[in-house]
């Protein structure tokens, strides 16, 4: 249940989040868009489409720049109320230290499940469609991302890759060869395939050559593979562990255990999915005691300059410990709350001198 005094604070909070949200997208988007436009000619990749792809992807960027959002939001809105001090008349009023942080509290919930919605049903849905279409212009290839791996056409025959494991290295491939006729006429499955200097090498393999008087089976260790694939399509196509949703982590990371190989980027990106609705909670706590500490008195531009400092600050953090736990292989879950609970003592010791 919210209070008059609840839904003020928070109207308030989202308002101004909302607006930074935009800002930061904003520039992030223009930025991308610049990027994009240094390869538009390449293949039948124009400015609409780059222009497309950059709108795909700022659902990714919401989710991502949410925390430093929320808390240069939050001191924005607070900041507001404390300037106009509607804080000191809510404090005087009986609306203590503790309900503040409860009013902002629940609004940080109900805005981070927005963030949530966007961070895992909607950015990898977005960001998939933006790579597949900026693939697909640039290489003229005809692709297809599904459930049961990557589909591409190769003049006459029609490809399956299971899974990609780096732009050169594939595994689980099958080859659909078709005559002119458009009958099938060679079917095979390779167990993986490599990029060897100018062509790909399939190791494991196993045919089945069809024709009017029946089906002939046959098995080769290896074999040339003269695919037009281009590694650097491929490489692209590997997705990268933030992208994923977090369901999605979870069986690779069950997938690469089972299989003997190393999960750790997925394993960091896991968990810091997991730390960012606590860490998106504690910036906005983080909020209400520079307010009513040392804030009142300054302006908008100071406050937005602070979120911004403290905001990069934990980013980097973030960032670098996360670094840490791949190159030194030290345990994702405590790489990635490290920087959330560093944040939340310092909070906590900061609400401790507000009175």
């Amino acid at each position: 249940m919210m209070s008059i005094l609840d839904r003020y604070i928070a109207v308030t909070m989202v308002r101004s989040t909302v607006l930074t949200v935009l800002v930061l997208v904003g520039l992030l988007l223009f930025f991308s868009l610049v990027e994009e436009l240094d390869q538009v000619g390449r293949g039948d990749y124009l400015v609409l489409d780059a222009f497309v792809v950059g709108i795909l992807s700022a659902p990714r960027y919401l989710f991502e720049v949410f925390p430093v959002a929320a808390l240069i939001g939050s001191l924005v809105g607070l900041g507001g109320l404390a300037s106009h001090s509607e804080l000191v008349a809510m404090r005087a009023a009986g609306f203590s230290l503790r309900a503040i942080m409860f009013a902002v509290l629940k609004t940080g919930l109900l805005m981070m499940l927005v963030a949530l919605i966007f961070g895992e049903l909607i950015a990898p849905q977005s960001e998939q469609l933006a790579q597949q279409l900026r693939l697909e212009k640039q290489q003229r290839q005809v692709t297809l991302k599904s459930q049961y791996g990557f589909w591409a056409k190769d003049e006459s025959a029609f490809i399956n890759i299971r899974k990609i494991e780096s732009g050169v290295q594939l595994r689980d491939i099958y080859i659909y060869e078709f005559n002119d006729q458009d009958r099938l006429q060679l079917a095979t499955h390779a167990e993986q395939a490599k990029y060897q200097g100018d062509h790909w090498t399939l190791h494991g393999i196993s045919q089945s050559q069809i024709s009017d008087t029946g089906v002939e089976t046959r098995t080769l260790d290896q074999a040339r593979w003269g695919s037009v694939l281009d590694p650097s399509l491929l490489s692209v196509l590997v997705v990268e562990p933030t992208m994923l949703p977090i369901w999605s982590l979870s069986r690779y990371i069950d997938f690469m255990q089972a299989n003997g190989q190393s999960a750790i980027d997925y394993q960091v990106a896991y968990w810091l999915k997991l730390a960012n609705p606590l860490s998106t909670l504690v910036m906005l706590l983080l909020a209400v005691p520079f307010v009513l500490g040392n804030l009142r008195s300054n302006s908008m531009g100071q406050r937005i300059f602070l979120g911004a400092v403290v905001g990069a600050s934990f980013f980097m953090l973030t960032r670098a410990m996360s670094y840490v736990a791949v190159i030194y292989q030290i345990n994702p879950a405590l790489t990635a709350l490290l920087p959330t609970a560093i944040f939340m003592t310092v909070t906590l010791l900061m609400v401790r001198k507000v009175r």
